[in-house]
């Protein structure tokens, strides 16, 4: 549902504002596709997280910078309209992908300053502290003597 929204106001905002607006708008939805197709994928639903929050700021400046050329006609004002309510509705459409993306095990403090997020497997990487477990040990209670050969 929130493709569906914005991608119908951005497809209308496009009437008026291009180029630019259209470029980032539309490889955000593209990033949302994404995030749709791979349910399990915490990389996917971050950075269209990322992305929504980085087209606020561009949308902002876009509006604000080209509103008085595009504002001239009926049509420029309609498309500006729904410019400007796509970019009311995202702060709240961030809110919902974040909840999507702590359900798929994001954590925002997993991640270092570059945005590489932390493994979570079960294989032990070589730089390890932990040392490997003794794959000869016998289980404790069982009681299995030594035999000698």
């Amino acid at each position: 549902v929130i493709l569906l929204v914005h991608w119908l106001l951005t497809t209308w905002g496009c009437i008026g504002f291009s180029g630019s607006y259209a470029w980032a708008n539309f490889t955000i939805l593209a990033l949302g596709v994404w995030a749709v197709a791979q349910r399990d994928s915490v990389d996917a639903i971050s950075m269209f997280l990322g992305g929504l929050m980085a087209t606020i700021l561009l949308d902002i400046i876009h509006i604000s910078v080209f509103y008085p050329l595009v504002a001239t006609s009926d049509t420029g004002r309609f498309s500006a309209g729904m410019a400007i309510l796509s970019l009311l509705l995202k702060p709240f459409s961030c809110f919902l992908v974040y909840h999507m993306y702590r359900e798929r095990g994001g954590n925002l403090l997993s991640h270092d300053f570059l945005g590489h997020s932390q493994e979570h497997s079960a294989y032990q990487t070589i730089d390890s502290p932990e040392p490997p477990a003794d794959p000869f040990a016998v289980p404790e209670g069982r009681g299995q003597a030594t035999r000698g050969y």
